[in-house]
């Protein structure tokens, strides 16, 4: 299901954006696109979307944009140039290199500056609380959505049932012309034929029998009955709605084979067509 939500807020001189959009999908992939400095929150972000997040193509972007000459710097100049100072006797003293140096005064107490640190803090909490602003928006979209397909649904669900009393009226005079029908060829073969009349009538009743569809056109009613049912539920029924739309198609297809009727058979092309076109929806329905 399609959705999109976005927050932005704002922490010392840096505007940070966070932004959750998704295309249809079968399953929850999940792209998340961070800053360098969040890359360690990435399963934590995953977690987080995931309990918002059942299924869908979904893009989470977080971007930072500072203002200007307003970058402070991640490392004490004047405290690593004090360390840098200490350890030259010693670094010739013992041949040490440069490299080797700087990866031990880079562990000692205060190289890095604490402003910074406690700035990062403050962005992660901003961070924290726009993703979850933005995921209440993502959702609300997809409810505004959700709300559009569940009215096309009841619409077309609403037309297979029209063509379905359609169906129903028109039964009666589809089993007399039937009737008719058969027995006027048979009038035609002639006396000739030497036809048992009794015998006639069971395979006569049999033939009804066989094109009857009474079952279906209940089975289709009470198929629709709980396709609206599961739509209008609060759980996830994506999945159910296509094993519904299933045994729809089943009920359609077997009154259109048993027919015989051109008019019927154009209202099960019609039902067939709504059919159809609620199968594509359920790509969107979570």
């Amino acid at each position: 299901m399609t959705g999109f939500g976005k927050a932005s807020g704002s922490v010392g001189s840096n505007m940070i954006t966070v932004e959750v959009k998704s295309l249809n999908s079968k399953f929850l992939e999940l792209t998340l696109r961070l800053p360098a400095s969040y890359k360690e929150k990435d399963i934590e972000l995953r977690n987080e979307i995931s309990k918002s997040v059942e299924r869908g193509k979904v893009d989470f972007v977080v971007s930072i944009e500072t203002a200007p000459g307003s970058q402070k710097n991640a490392f004490n100049k004047e405290v690593i140039r004090q360390y840098s100072e200490g350890f030259s006797d010693l670094q010739q003293e013992l041949g040490l290199s440069s490299q080797d140096v700087l990866a031990v005064i880079m562990r000692l107490p205060n190289v890095l500056n604490t402003d910074l640190a406690e700035s990062n803090a403050k962005e992660w909490k901003l961070v924290e609380s726009l993703t979850k602003k933005a995921l209440k928006e993502f959702n609300e979209f997809r409810v505004r959505e959700g709300k559009i397909i569940e009215d096309d649904f009841e619409e077309r669900v609403g037309t297979i049932r029209d063509c379905l009393k359609k169906i129903e009226k028109a039964e009666p005079e589809r089993i007399k012309t039937i009737k008719s029908r058969i027995t006027k060829n048979l009038e035609e073969i002639g006396e000739a034929a030497q036809v048992d009349k009794n015998r006639f009538e069971q395979e006569l009743i049999y033939y009804l029998e066989k094109i009857d569809i009474t079952e279906e056109k209940v089975r289709l009613s009470a198929h629709l009955d709980f396709l609206i049912e599961t739509l209008r539920a609060k759980d996830s029924n994506g999945k159910k709605l296509g094993f519904i739309l299933q045994e729809v198609g089943r009920e359609i297809n077997t009154i259109g084979s048993k027919a015989n009727d051109a008019q019927i058979q154009r209202w099960v092309v019609q039902m067939k067509d709504e059919l159809e076109k609620m199968k594509e929806q359920t790509a969107n329905v979570i």
